[in-house]
C-alpha cells in the first residue's frame, strides 16, 4: 500500500475553471478504481464542497492566505508530517523544498513563451510570473511530469531539455453530464433570452483571442441573411466594451450577451443551445471546451494551431485563428449548409468517445504503482 498525496487546492472554489476540473475528476476515477492505496487530497477550504471522503481517501483542508504561502510552506510542512510515498501536485507548481518524491502535472508551458499582446489580469500576471520563478526549480525533483497532450509533451521536452522518458502525455476527459440535453430554454434563458445562438468562451488571457473573433462574428452579421446572437462566457460588460471599442465595431453590441461566469451545471444546456462553439483560441495545452461542445452534439470551430487540431480530429472545423475571414465563413457554412452541420454534429459524438476521465485516471494510477517501494 502506497500513501499517496494529491494537491488540489482550489477545487472547492466557486468559480472553477479547466486545471481545477481536471484534479477534480481525476480524483473521482481514482476513487472508483483505487481501494488499496491511502490518498491524501490537499485542498484550501472553500464553498463548493464537491468532493467526498470516501474509507482511503481523506480531504485535508490547509487555509493559508495566499497561493505561494499555501503551496510553498503550508503544503510540504503538511506532507512531511504525514511520510507520504509520493506527492503529485496538479496545477503547474510545486513546493520548491520538498523531500517527498514528486509528481508534476504541467499542464503547458505558455509562461516561457512570447506572451502576446492585450490586457492581462493582476492575477494572470501573478501566475505567469510565479510560474517562471517556480517550475525551473522543480523540474530535477520530479519523477515524472504529466501534461495533457502529445503537443504539450514535445513542447516541454525540446524546450526544457528534458529526458524523454520523464515526461509522459495523458489526456484529459470530460464529465459525462455534457450530452445533448432536449429541454435547454429553462437554463438558457438564464443567460440569453434568444435561442439559437452562437457561444463563445473568452476571457482576458490575450490568448483566447477575444478581439479577432469579436471582429470575424462582426463579418459574419455583415453577410448573414438571419444573424444569431453571441453569448460570451467570461469576459465582463466594462472589458467587452472596451475591446468593441479598440476594434470598431460598436455596432454589433446589442448582438453580444456576456453574463459573466456560467456556472458548469449550466453548461451542458447552453451547448445543447448553441448553433455552434466558438474556441477560437491562440494557444491551447488540451482543450476540454472542444469535448464538451462536442458531446452535447454541438459543431465546434476552433484554432488549427497547438494542440487543439489534436483533440478535435482530422474531421474538426480547423480554422487560423489569426484570420478573421476564415472563422466568419465557418460560422456561415454551418449556418448555410444543413448537411455539412449534420455531419459535423455526427463526428462530434463519435470524436469524444476517445476520451474519458476513466481513461485518465487508470494511466495516472500506473505511473503512481511504477514507483511503489519493492
Amino acid at each position: 500500500m502506497m500513501r499517496i498525496g494529491i494537491e488540489a487546492q482550489r477545487i472547492f472554489r466557486s468559480n472553477k475553471h479547466g486545471m481545477d476540473y481536471v484534479a477534480l475528476e481525476t480524483i473521482r476515477e481514482l476513487q472508483a478504481i483505487d481501494t488499496e492505496n491511502q490518498y491524501f487530497i490537499f485542498v484550501k477550504p472553500g464553498d463548493d464542497r464537491c468532493l467526498s471522503e470516501t474509507a482511503n481517501f481523506k480531504i485535508m483542508e490547509l487555509n493559508c492566505p495566499s497561493y505561494p504561502l499555501w503551496e510553498q510552506f503550508m503544503l510540504p510542512y503538511t506532507v512531511a508530517k504525514l511520510h507520504l510515498d509520493l506527492l503529485h501536485c496538479t496545477s503547474n507548481t510545486a513546493p520548491i523544498y520538498s523531500k517527498t518524491p514528486l509528481i508534476l502535472t504541467l499542464h503547458d508551458i505558455i509562461f516561457l513563451e512570447k506572451r502576446p499582446a492585450g490586457n492581462k489580469s493582476l492575477y494572470q500576471n501573478m501566475g505567469w510570473y510565479y510560474r517562471k520563478l517556480v517550475v525551473p526549480r522543480i523540474l530535477e525533483k520530479c519523477k515524472k511530469i504529466i501534461t495533457v497532450s502529445h503537443f504539450e509533451c514535445e513542447r516541454i521536452k525540446s524546450t526544457l531539455k528534458l529526458p524523454e522518458e520523464q515526461v509522459i502525455a495523458i489526456y484529459n476527459g470530460y464529465n459525462e453530464h455534457f450530452k445533448p440535453q432536449k429541454t435547454v430554454e429553462p437554463v438558457c434563458n438564464k443567460y440569453i433570452s434568444s435561442q439559437p445562438f452562437l457561444f463563445f468562451l473568452g476571457n482576458t488571457d490575450p490568448k483566447k483571442n477575444v478581439p479577432r473573433t469579436l471582429k470575424a462574428y462582426s463579418l459574419y452579421l455583415e453577410r448573414s441573411a438571419n444573424p444569431l446572437p453571441l453569448l460570451i462566457a467570461d469576459i465582463q460588460e466594462k472589458t467587452l466594451n472596451e475591446i468593441l471599442k479598440s476594434e470598431k465595431i460598436e455596432s454589433i453590441r446589442k448582438h453580444i450577451h456576456c453574463p459573466g461566469y456560467i456556472d458548469n451545471k449550466d453548461l451542458a444546456y447552453i451547448y445543447s443551445g448553441a448553433h455552434a462553439f466558438l474556441y477560437t483560441s491562440l494557444r491551447e495545452s488540451f482543450g476540454i471546451p472542444i469535448l464538451e461542445a462536442m458531446a452535447c452534439g454541438t459543431p465546434v470551430i476552433t484554432g488549427n494551431v497547438s494542440a487543439m487540431p489534436e483533440i478535435a480530429g482530422e474531421g474538426g472545423i480547423l480554422v487560423d485563428p489569426t484570420n478573421t475571414e476564415a472563422i466568419a465563413k465557418s460560422i456561415l457554412r454551418l449556418e448555410s449548409d444543413p448537411t455539412y452541420y449534420q455531419e459535423q454534429v455526427a463526428y462530434g459524438l463519435k470524436r469524444v468517445k476517445d476520451f474519458s476521465w476513466k481513461q485518465t485516471a487508470i494511466k495516472l494510477l500506473n505511473i503512481y504503482k511504477s514507483y511503489q517501494k519493492k
